[in-house]
């Protein structure tokens, strides 16, 4: 048992020494992904319970969007200028409210509309959450504090989808107050936790006279982004890598149910949606020590080549092993992906406009996951699924290359005007 505690804690020792409310927030983390029941079975319930064609469900899914995109502007406003803790118990309780209400609806066709109302909510309140924890760290233990709180949505993610997979045919309801309930827990951990972290006046002065992306800028949200070229460009392959990545929630579980039918495939969906979090948990860690030197950009080139060769080898898929086979290689892909622009975005975020840069910069980027869902909508219907895989290599290759073409550019951009290579 004494050999086993060791290894557990040398592998973990990365984690320690971290803020106290970054381990909070981890549980948090847990606790929601654990109980996220609804949205990694939105398009089969769309599809299959309310009978929406692909291209109906992909127009939901823009209605959607554009409905949280509101939230998270509104949400990233408030939370500069009146606080991330309060802001994100207000905006998780409504939409604790409005999944709850799901479970309840006598007519099928209102649960769409509650799901944009949470789902305004819930994007509100993430702005806040994105703050707090670039708040509580600095560049030297930001990108383990990211790591360990993707590690905490993964931990929960490994068992959420099997549970609601098991649920989804006979007990529909539970799927929506699980949802309901995560929220509701994750509200009671931040009220009696978590403090408040908004930079204050003189932390805000003092940060001015670094000479560093994170010291507060001019109160113009526009202005502060065009003095970021870099931040604006890296957005682009990260607006790619999103559409790609898209496939994830709507495409395969269209393709598992097409080959082992409407029964089977939602629980079969839901096994390999689990086994990307078993690959979270197993190779986070390795990974950000094998790729520990790297800049970032070259990590997030590294994510877009595991990208093109997971989702392009499903244009091939026709058994479970082989659709294992390809969540294991794009999940190493998510993982140098979601550790890396993290921690470049909040090294690239003045401390007055954090909350509002991460309601922003994500929400271009993220703009690319509606997109794709909106055009793999039309290409199932008129082309198939293999050729929706094709255009997902292609445009990951693509992807991978332009960020290692901005590398380039970054360090002859940061040496020029520095003086010091980047």
């Amino acid at each position: 048992m004494n050999r086993v505690n060791n290894y557990l804690m040398e592998k973990l020792k990365d984690y320690f020494g971290l803020p106290r409310s970054i381990y909070i927030l981890f549980i948090t983390r847990v606790v929601n992904a654990l109980g996220n029941f609804v949205y990694p079975f939105l398009t089969l319930f769309l599809t299959q319970k309310i009978g929406f064609s692909a291209t109906e469900a992909s127009n939901y899914f823009i209605y959607s969007f554009i409905c949280n995109s509101f939230g998270t502007l509104f949400g990233g406003k408030l939370a500069d200028h009146l606080g991330r803790k309060k802001l994100m118990v207000l905006f998780q309780g409504i939409a604790a409210i409005c999944f709850g209400a799901c479970a309840f609806a006598t007519e099928l066709i209102w649960i769409p509309r509650l799901l944009i109302a949470a789902g305004f909510f819930s994007s509100a309140a993430q702005p806040a959450n994105s703050a707090m924890v670039a708040d509580l760290t600095n560049k030297d233990n930001r990108k383990f504090a990211m790591s360990l709180l993707y590690l905490g949505i993964n931990i929960g993610f490994t068992f959420g989808p099997t549970l609601a997979g098991l649920l989804y045919n006979y007990h529909t309801a539970w799927i929506f107050l699980g949802n309901a309930s995560a929220n509701i827990l994750t509200i009671l951990l931040l009220i009696f936790l978590v403090k408040e972290t908004i930079p204050t006046q003189e932390e805000l002065e003092a940060s001015r006279t670094m000479e560093d992306d994170e010291a507060a800028e001019s109160k113009w949200l526009i202005v502060a982004l065009i003095r970021r070229p870099i931040l604006l460009m890296f957005m682009l392959a990260r607006f790619i890598y999103s559409f790609v990545y898209a496939s994830i929630g709507f495409a395969i579980p269209l393709q598992i149910s097409s080959t082992f039918g409407t029964k089977l495939g939602p629980t079969y969906f839901g096994y390999v949606m689990s086994f990307t979090g078993f690959v979270v948990i197993a190779f986070t860690l390795p990974s950000l020590r094998l790729t520990a030197r790297n800049r970032p950009i070259i990590n997030e080139a590294l994510a877009g080549v595991f990208y093109a060769v997971g989702f392009g080898m499903l244009a091939f898929a026709s058994s479970m092993i082989f659709y294992f086979v390809s969540a294991f290689i794009f999940t190493v892909g998510e993982i140098l992906d979601v550790t890396n622009s993290g921690v470049y975005l909040a090294n690239h975020s003045p401390i007055n406009h954090r909350a509002r840069f991460n309601a922003v910069l994500p929400l271009l980027m993220g703009s690319g996951h509606t997109l794709g869902i909106f055009v793999f909508g039309r290409i199932i219907d008129k082309l198939g699924l293999q050729n929706l895989w094709f255009m997902c290599f292609i445009l990951a290759v693509m992807a991978s290359i332009y960020m290692l073409l901005l590398n380039i550019f970054e360090i002859k951009y940061k040496s020029k005007k520095t003086g010091v290579a980047a």
